[in-house]
């Protein structure tokens, strides 16, 4: 079967960042795949919204550092439409802590999610946009892993690994018509900052506040439109002047 609209697989859609690019890339036209590893009920609360608004859209559960799970769920979204023309890898996790206390899980499980994810999902949907010579995939990336953070070494190096990736695979791909870029946020108002002591982080940041996780979406929608055909291998931040 072959869907003639275009189809963009989200994953973390369920919140926060992931949340924004699904409804910014439904407001375009496009039928977004929402993916999330366990928070099924709030994708379905995200479908809604993209179908009052006159969307249409699904929801797609696995867990991205699952390679095997990943993998089955790209085959069985190829054999319901056909192709993706647009990945967003942008579910990721944190977990916070001074090195010297951080156990081997606690770097693991950030590294799988974050960037062993980008492998998981990204792989077996390149062939597909290899052979239609067309395809953009944008990856989720963070200040962090421009600039590193104390107590986030395990996710600086997962994110910075990620900004590597985007370059590396950016270069493999071009001459087929896929461009591969990414977004760095900075501090987004988003689940992410709980926890942290935002009152000082907000006088770190040179505009004065907070990033809206729309602030983020709309770098991202650019990156998909055809104005951003000659765009590629590049990082874009949304920090507010942070770095």
């Amino acid at each position: 079967m072959t869907d003639d609209r275009q189809i963009a697989l989200v994953t973390g859609a369920s919140r926060g960042i992931g949340r924004a690019v699904a409804l910014a890339l439904a407001e375009t036209g496009r039928h977004v795949l929402l993916n999330c590893r366990a928070g099924v009920d709030a994708a379905a609360e995200v479908l809604r919204t993209v179908e009052q608004a006159g969307g249409t859209g699904e929801v797609v559960p696995f867990d991205v550092a699952d390679c095997a799970a990943a993998e089955q769920a790209v085959e069985g979204i190829l054999a319901r439409h056909g192709h993706v023309d647009i990945l967003v890898n942008n579910a990721g996790v944190r977990n916070d802590m001074l090195m010297v206390w951080m156990q081997p899980p606690d770097w693991q499980k950030v590294l799988d999610t974050n960037l062993t994810g980008f492998y998981a999902v990204t792989r077996p949907l390149l062939k597909s946009m290899l052979l239609r010579r067309s395809g953009r995939i944008v990856n989720m990336t963070s200040t962090a892993g421009q600039s590193g953070m104390p107590g986030q070494v395990n996710y600086s190096a997962a994110k910075a690994g990620l900004i590597g990736a985007t370059r590396a695979l950016a270069r493999e791909v071009a001459k087929r018509g896929v461009t591969v870029n990414a977004v760095a946020p900075g501090f987004i108002d988003t689940d992410m900052l709980r926890g942290l002591p935002v009152e000082e982080i907000v006088k770190t940041v040179p505009l004065g506040r907070l990033g809206r996780p729309e602030e983020v979406a709309a770098a991202v929608v650019f990156l998909c439109s055809p104005l951003a055909a000659y765009i590629t291998g590049q990082v874009i931040g949304v920090n507010g002047g942070v770095y």
